[in-house]
């Protein structure tokens, strides 16, 4: 049976569940339907294609993976915990002609593995957002795409947050909502070197908290903290030091390597590779 919260307003709602949240929280999100304004601009913020996996925890009707396979040609699963919902957006996935496309199945969203997902959709509640946190980050490829209805991710801010029209949205006392956006960032924190021919070793220490990214970089006995990052999924670059030391990097970065282009000083850009020095189990994302 369809769940309506309307009448409650969001504060009442959050508190009514709030205990309960903690007995069991995949059951107690209450299905709320997403306006289809606010699906569309959800697929469209998280840049959805043809090859993308889209993977909706707390499916209801089935309308994100439906709309993302009949518009943008992508594959999709839904994960949900009501068996009348799942079988009503089976029968919805058929009417649209995209069963052979999407799929829904009755599971706990905590036992789920999100690693096949290229794209991560979610309108849930803060608290199981940020209970999801962690299998997020571990179990998702770097550069795959988080995109949450009205929800955040705590401290993990957002790479794009923007406010949408939603008529028709039934909590709330605004048919407004906020949509978030995160591209999982690959883990760099640590020690990685690298030799740069005749030029030398190069050392980099990375601090990390999610996509933030700063430390330092040691090259020709000279230590200079990096004074510009960004971190965009596996991709990443950076600049340090200045003057006759100057260092920019852009490059790939693997579990155990970074791969890419390096100029110093005001010579020309050559290939490089860095070797991470010791192993680091996410300490960037705790």
């Amino acid at each position: 049976m369809k769940r309506r919260w309307g009448w409650l307003g969001l504060p009442a709602l959050l508190t009514l569940i709030g205990v309960a949240f903690a007995q069991n929280p995949s059951e107690e999100v209450p299905f709320v339907p997403t306006p289809q304004t606010v699906v569309d601009a959800m697929l469209k913020l998280a840049q959805v294609r043809p090859g993308d996996f889209v993977m909706d925890l707390g499916s209801g009707d089935g309308r994100i993976v439906i709309t993302a396979a009949r518009q943008y040609g992508a594959e999709g699963l839904g994960i949900e915990y009501d068996q009348t919902l799942i079988e009503r957006a089976t029968k919805a996935a058929a009417e649209a002609g995209v069963a052979d496309r999407v799929g829904f199945i009755k599971q706990d969203i905590f036992d789920t593995d999100l690693s096949q997902a290229t794209v991560l959709t979610l309108y849930l509640l803060p608290e199981v957002n940020i209970s999801l946190r962690p299998r997020i980050l571990e179990q998702l490829r770097p550069g795959a795409r988080v995109v949450s209805h009205d929800w955040d991710m705590g401290d993990w801010e957002p790479d794009v947050k923007m406010e949408v029209d939603a008529p028709g949205k039934e909590v709330g006392a605004h048919p407004k909502s906020t949509i978030y956006l995160w591209v999982v960032p690959a883990n760099v924190a640590g020690p990685w070197k690298s030799r740069l021919g005749a030029g030398g070793e190069l050392e980099l220490e990375f601090t990390q908290k999610f996509q933030r990214v700063g430390g330092t970089v040691r090259y020709r006995n000279v230590e200079c903290p990096i004074s510009e990052a960004t971190l965009s999924g596996d991709r990443i670059a950076i600049r340090a030091c200045e003057g006759a030391n100057r260092l920019q990097m852009i490059g790939k970065a693997y579990a155990d390597r970074i791969v890419g282009m390096v100029s110093r000083g005001g010579a020309p850009r050559t290939q490089f590779r860095a070797l991470r020095d010791k192993p680091s189990a996410f300490p960037a994302f705790r």
